[in-house]
């Protein structure tokens, strides 16, 4: 993999000092996923900024699983994570959870109960909901929040025991309930669950909020910049007074930088999730999806896609990033590496009359004209071959160069062949053309009689394999620009955001057969190609099988997207 030196930031800038001046001596990060859905392009951004940065100073990142809600966290998105990790093209130093550290954390919250710092709140989850305040009018004090440390102990233990039901009581940090930031008016710090816990098994019925867990963890592991997205900036001061009060020996101190947020494009697990639970979408790795199984599926590339996050940079910024700048990326990718074929999606059939019946000839093309050490193939060329639909019309605009009656056009890599007749059915749909074809016209040849304003592909019908063409479009309507949220939210959030579904956009998905290369026949899953007109297409891993191949149409052949001057 390129090892590219990260753009000049700000996060750069004090992991430079902090060397320098000795406060650290390794850099230290850590890449945090919750193991509750599959990564997406955002996260994307987040492994290169944790892996890239401590990489250029000669440091490691550690990738670790903030496993502390099992209600939702399953074993499959644990291994779904660490393969994507891997194909993204980065290796961890350690991999570790946060369930590892479950008991260091009890005696910390413990510590906490000692010190008068956290008490055991009876109050339903409501309650402390609706007496949590506003952004402008202080919270309410729990009528439980005087407590003895003796009887929150207690009551704590019996927690962990076992003899408390789900939502019985929780134990809060006990900071300032009129604090202008609500992170701070006294958050929950455990719950109960009982539940089963991938990692832990039964062991544990009582869990820890990610907000108490998370700097604990980055503490322990001796995280020295604990980097993550700006929706979490106001829970820097929290992480701060837990790392303080529980006495922890390592101090990591939290950067926020900008999330990733694509036009068009769900960045929420929540709706991704959503999705994957409608039967809107074919699973997680869905080609539509932007989770980065999906872009895999799909045919994205990991060099596309690092190439891709390096330009957007780092910033404090939350700027909306167009499409198109990823989607370039993949041809700049692709331009040089996919081989060069031909495909006809939607098929009309062409009868050559003047070529010799049961004559076969194989000529002779290039697989990649920027290309040339990828070198040239053989396509059988014969009386009957199959050419777009939209590559005729009986009564052309003007301006169109392709068949027509009376017009002439080039085949690619072949032939001139000149329309003469066409057939239609019983509905007045053209079924077949008629044409002609002239021999001294052989591409290659040196003919320079004539010339012709329009090329057109095709494929040999005799030696044609019928093949499925996935067509995409983003999932989101255009007017839908999705913007970036934090993964936690109440229920109501949720309700609200089901609605989106109303913004899925009904043509993200279109199916077409046609026929692809003789030569094609016994493409393998993940093998890209730049079909001449269409695009670049991936065969698809799931449903693509030796002999009936299926593509996943990757990006369109052209855009008019350019990447901004520096």
């Amino acid at each position: 993999m390129e090892k590219l030196s990260t753009p000049s930031n700000f996060i750069k800038n004090v992991i430079t000092d902090d060397l320098e001046s000795g406060k650290v001596q390794k850099v230290i990060t850590r890449f945090p996923p919750e193991p509750n859905g599959y990564l997406h392009i955002g996260h994307a951004k987040a492994i290169w900024i944790n892996f890239a940065l401590a990489q250029e100073f000669g440091g490691s990142t550690n990738l670790r699983f903030d496993d502390t809600n099992p209600m939702k966290e399953d074993v499959e998105f644990v291994n779904s994570i660490e393969e994507d990790v891997k194909w993204l093209g980065y290796e961890w130093a350690e991999k570790r959870f946060a369930s590892d550290y479950f008991e260091e954390m009890y005696k910390r919250a413990e510590m906490l109960i000692q010190k008068g710092k956290a008490y055991v709140d009876d109050q339903s989850a409501d309650q402390i909901r609706e007496t949590r305040g506003t952004l402008t009018e202080p919270g309410q004090n729990s009528p439980y929040r005087d407590r003895s440390a003796e009887e929150n102990l207690e009551l704590f233990r019996k927690m962990r025991a076992g003899e408390f039901k789900d939502g019985e009581k929780v134990l809060r940090a006990k900071i300032d309930m009129s604090s202008p930031n609500i992170n701070l008016r006294d958050p929950v710090i455990y719950r109960i669950a009982h539940v089963i816990h991938h990692n832990t098994g039964d062991k544990w019925c009582i869990y820890p909020m990610y907000a108490f867990a998370h700097p604990l963890e980055d503490a322990i592991e001796g995280i020295t910049h604990s980097l993550c997205s700006l929706e979490f900036e106001d829970q820097r001061p929290f992480y701060d007074w837990v790392i303080a009060e529980t006495g922890m020996e390592s101090t990591p101190h939290q950067y926020e930088f900008g999330r990733l947020n694509v036009a068009q494009t769900l960045t929420s697990k929540r709706k991704l999730k959503l999705l994957v639970e409608e039967n809107i979408v074919d699973g997680w790795d869905d080609p539509r999806m932007p989770t980065v199984s999906g872009l895999r599926r799909r045919g994205y590339t990991p060099e596309a896609i690092r190439s891709f996050v390096f330009e957007t940079g780092i910033s404090k910024s939350q700027g909306l990033i167009d499409l198109q700048m990823l989607e370039h990326f993949v041809r700049e990718d692709l331009k040089l590496k996919a081989p060069r074929t031909m495909a006809v999606l939607k098929p009309l059939k062409v009868v050559i009359t003047n070529y010799p019946e049961g004559q076969v000839e194989w000529l002779e093309a290039e697989n990649n004209t920027e290309n040339p050490e990828m070198g040239s193939r053989q396509i059988p060329f014969s009386r009957e071959i199959y050419i777009e639909q939209d590559d005729f019309m009986e009564n052309p605009p003007n301006k169109y160069f392709r068949l027509f009656p009376g017009n002439e056009v080039r085949l690619k890599n072949a032939y001139f062949i000149k329309c003469n007749d066409f057939v239609k059915d019983e509905n007045g749909n053209v079924t077949e053309i008629h044409c002609t074809y002239d021999p001294e016209t052989k591409s290659g040849s040196g003919f320079t009689g004539r010339k012709v304003k329009g090329t057109i592909h095709w494929v040999d019908a005799t030696h044609a394999v019928p093949a499925e063409f996935r067509l995409y479009e983003p999932l989101i309507k255009p007017k839908e620009e999705e913007a970036a949220q934090a993964e936690e939210g109440t229920e109501e959030t949720e309700k609200v955001e089901k609605s989106f579904l109303d913004e899925i956009n009904p043509n993200s998905l279109e199916l077409l057969h046609g026929f692809v290369e003789l030569g094609m026949k016994e493409a393998n899953p993940q093998d890209k190609f730049q079909f001449f007109r269409h695009g670049y297409f991936n065969v698809d891993t799931k449903y693509s099988k030796p002999g009936q191949p299926v593509f996943n149409l990757i990006v369109s052949m052209k855009s008019s997207f350019q990447l901004p001057k520096a």
